[in-house]
C-alpha cells in the first residue's frame, strides 16, 4: 500500500536513509513524504503499529525487479530426462543408454529410466526389474536412486539424481 491507500491511525515511520522517525499519525507521515517529493510505502503491515517507509516508489519497484531478474538468472533449472528401454535390451544397447544417462547426470539433470513392456512381456514384468537395478548399480558412483522402481501401467521406471558430495 502506498500514500493515500494507508488507512491506519498511527504508523512507525522510517526515513529515506533508514533512520527511525518514531510513531506518528498516517496523515503526518504522508505530509512528511510529500514534503520530500517521495512516497509513503507500508513495508510491514502486520507489525503493531504498521511500519511505513519514505522512499521513491518507482525507483524501489525498478530495483526490486532487477534483483528478482538477477535471482532468476542464477537459478539452476533441473530437467527430468527420460531414457526408454525394453526388457530384451542387448548389452551394447544398454551401454549406450548408460553413457547417455552419465552425460545427463553430469549436466545436473535427473534421469528417469523407463522399461516399456508390450504384449506377452507384461506377464514377466517383475522378472525384468533386475535390468533397472543393474542400471542403477552401474550409475552408483555418480548417481543415487531418488525414486525406486515402480510399475506405472505398461512400464516400470525409476528416477536417478546426481550424488551429492
Amino acid at each position: 500500500m502506498i500514500n493515500e491507500q494507508i488507512r491506519d491511525k498511527e504508523v512507525r515511520l522510517v526515513g529515506e536513509n533508514g533512520e527511525q522517525l518514531g510513531i506518528v499519525s498516517a496523515r503526518e507521515a504522508l505530509r512528511q513524504a510529500q514534503e520530500m517529493d517521495l512516497d509513503l510505502v507500508k513495508i510491514a503491515p502486520t507489525a503493531k503499529p504498521p511500519v511505513c517507509k519514505i522512499i521513491d516508489y518507482g525507483k524501489f519497484r525498478y530495483e526490486q525487479a532487477r534483483r528478482d531478474k538477477e535471482a532468476r538468472k542464477k537459478q539452476k533449472v533441473v530437467e527430468l530426462k527420460e531414457i526408454r528401454m525394453t526388457p530384451n535390451i542387448d548389452a551394447h544397447d544398454l551401454a549406450t543408454k548408460l553413457s547417455a544417462a552419465r552425460k545427463f547426470i553430469a549436466k545436473g539433470n535427473k534421469v528417469k529410466i523407463t522399461l516399456r513392456f508390450r504384449g506377452r512381456e507384461m506377464a514377466h514384468m517383475y522378472q525384468s526389474r533386475h535390468i533397472l537395478e543393474d542400471f542403477a548399480k552401474e550409475m552408483a558412483e555418480i548417481a543415487v536412486i531418488e525414486k525406486a522402481p515402480k510399475v506405472e501401467g505398461r512400464s516400470m521406471s525409476l528416477v536417478l539424481t546426481e550424488k551429492k558430495s
